[in-house]
């Protein structure tokens, strides 16, 4: 069977990344650390193996927390990518640097408690 590679980028194109198979998972993030990070009411991210992910071009990296590094564009500033000690081996990927990102539907929310009142999810998630 055929798994899907779906690839993606930052906004000037610099850097291009594949992401082959299905992710472990897709929620949204409500943290304060992702609203100052990608300047959003919430972040939505896939989380795949390492071994899952290529890429091209050079993302750059900062440790945004003690364990936590934070990829993303040197030249466009787009953010890409996290990885956390809390999970070795696996990188999370912002949906939104997709260039399919109906694929990537969420299928929950975490951190609702840091959820912004106009953007907290509804009771079910």
């Amino acid at each position: 069977m055929n798994q899907p590679v779906r690839e993606g980028g930052c906004g000037c194109g610099r850097i291009r990344f594949q992401a082959a198979g299905e992710p472990r998972f897709v929620a949204n993030c409500h943290c304060a650390d992702c609203h100052r990070a990608t300047s959003a009411a919430f972040s939505t991210w896939a989380g795949f193996s390492d071994d899952q992910l290529t890429w091209r071009g050079n993302r750059r990296e900062y440790t945004s927390s003690p364990g936590v590094k934070r990829g993303f564009c040197e030249i466009c500033g787009t953010p890409l990518s996290y990885q956390g000690a809390k999970w070795p081996g696996e990188t999370h990927m912002l949906v939104g640097a997709f260039d399919e990102l109906e694929a990537f539907p969420p299928a929950g929310n975490v951190f609702v408690d840091d959820a912004l009142s106009w953007a907290r999810p509804a009771a079910r998630d």
